[in-house]
């Protein structure tokens, strides 16, 4: 007996722009495993859209008029349940894109990426995990940590529950480390770090890999000038 085909991940994109809408998809229309399902000029309209437009995962553009797409992502994270949001952004909106994955996006990508990792973004996201490109990370990241309130989160005590070896992964998870690079460096198999993760992500009260990023930096646990040692 065959399996059933797998449904393709449903894609909304949402963005001002309707030549940049119509290039994304005419992209991804391309792939057998993604359909475009709406499309949205504004946050405010993406939320309508959201509301019969079944969708898993949200490409939202950051400046738009009406609703942005910061409070468009926190409205849509803050529902739960809903489709995962993966901001695209320029690099002079990095600041944006800070706010907006601290507002609860999976990931984020700049604009100019190829057609190849906005794919990858999309798939790796749908199936659970975070984007974050570790250049991209450490660029956003160098560039806003000494805007971070991490006195009252350092005070939290937060970081206390976890073990020497779990600080220790989210030390270089925050560092852009892939679970593959993490693993060879602490020599242990790819599945123990993904186990840490877990228990990391549990025991911080923390949705994915994006948040413990922000979470390393706003804790103090990694500063900017500690960034790719």
């Amino acid at each position: 007996m065959e399996e059933p085909e797998a449904r393709p991940v449903r894609v909304l994109l949402v963005d001002d722009q309707e030549l940049v809408r119509a290039g994304f998809t005419m992209v991804l229309d391309a792939q057998p495993d993604i359909e475009v399902v709406g499309e949205a000029g504004d946050g405010a309209q993406a939320l309508e859209r959201l509301r019969t437009a079944a969708a898993d995962v949200v490409l939202m553009d950051v400046r738009m008029p009406r609703m942005d797409g910061i409070e468009a992502t926190r409205r849509i994270t803050a529902a739960g349940g809903g489709p995962k949001v993966i901001i695209l952004t320029t690099f002079d909106l990095d600041e944006y894109a800070f706010a907006a994955i601290k507002a609860g996006a999976g990931g984020f990508l700049l604009k100019d990426a190829g057609p190849a990792q906005l794919i990858e973004a999309i798939r790796a996201v749908h199936s659970g995990d975070a984007v974050v490109a570790p250049s991209t990370t450490r660029r956003l990241l160098d560039r806003f940590a000494v805007h971070l309130p991490d006195a009252e989160r350092r005070a939290s005590g937060a970081l206390e529950s976890l073990t020497g070896r779990e600080g220790e992964v989210l030390r270089l998870v925050a560092r852009g480390m892939s679970n593959a690079e993490i693993a060879e460096r602490l020599y242990v198999s790819e599945a123990t770090v993904k186990t840490h993760m877990g228990r990391i992500l549990m025991k911080l009260n923390l949705r994915d890999r994006v948040q413990a990023v922000v979470f390393a930096y706003e804790t103090g646990l990694v500063k900017s000038g500690q960034i790719g040692d």
